[in-house]
């Protein structure tokens, strides 16, 4: 269960990182969500074979996860676990489009090779723009800004209680494991012949907490969503924000800057 426990001090981190005060915790969450979901967006919008042209897009996640203060290998950990979806998403790209696109030292490429590396660049690219979003400002912040934002409360209220009765029922699963390796002075592996017997035993605690929960909830007054503590007031400093995020991406999408990079500096050399 090294697995599980490592899940739980991975969130747990991520929770602690979003409960520091940083420039970017300050911002209005919409803000930071608008712009996270533009830069998906023009992301996703390059052609296929894009991939120079995607690499000035790196610079977003970077600036914000030091507005943020949040490591950056912490974040790369995260786009590392997303790599191998990307792997299987594009793995045969290769044999699917043999046809040469382009060259390299008088070599030439597939554009099967391009697209399964532009498919890793944009996967980096998003999932590290998301990870730094929830980890700048919390699951809490993050769902009341989408509260806000107009979505509905349904899946802003679910996505609260993913966030945490995962940690519990996480917690409830090391913790019957514990209890295995006491009783039968095993440390290693859960054999496989045990797996039936301890998810049973996990849906059956499950669903007894799920009745007590429910029940506490009901008698506090819940109604069905989630209440905003701590809404916040849209400022100027979120439109100038927004505004020279936006002013970037547009930059990035209608001109390479790649190209012209290269192109400069080979007339700088010459």
């Amino acid at each position: 269960m090294s697995g599980i426990e490592a899940l739980l001090r991975e969130v747990r981190l991520l929770d602690a990182l979003a409960s520091r005060s940083t420039w970017l915790s300050r911002l209005d969450p919409r803000a930071t969500i608008l712009v996270t979901v533009a830069f998906i967006a023009i992301v996703v919008s390059f052609q296929r074979y894009a991939i120079a042209a995607l690499l000035p897009l790196a610079i977003f996640p970077v600036v914000l996860a030091r507005l943020g203060d949040v490591p950056l290998h912490r974040v790369g950990i995260k786009v590392l676990m997303a790599m191998p979806f990307a792997l299987m998403i594009g793995l045969f790209n290769p044999l699917f489009d043999p046809v040469p696109r382009m060259e390299l030292l008088r070599q030439p490429i597939a554009g099967g090779w391009l697209s399964f590396i532009s498919i890793l660049v944009r996967v980096a690219l998003t999932v590290g723009s998301a990870v730094v979003l929830v980890a700048s400002m919390g699951i809490y912040r993050f769902c009341a800004g989408l509260d806000q934002l107009g979505v509905p409360t349904v899946l802003t209220t679910q996505l609260l209680f993913l966030h945490r009765y995962t940690l519990v029922l996480a917690g409830e699963l090391g913790r019957m494991n514990l209890a295995r390796e006491l009783r039968s002075g095993l440390a290693n592996a859960v054999p496989l012949a045990v797996y039936g017997s301890l998810l049973g035993h996990l849906l059956l605690r499950t669903l007894e907490r799920a009745q007590r929960i429910h029940r506490a909830m009901l008698s506090r007054g819940f109604e069905g969503h989630m209440p905003i503590r701590e809404a916040q007031r849209w400022r100027s400093i979120d439109t100038v924000f927004l505004v020279l995020c936006l002013s970037g991406f547009i930059v990035v999408r209608t001109t390479d800057l790649a190209t012209l990079l290269g192109q400069l500096m080979l007339d700088v050399a010459s």
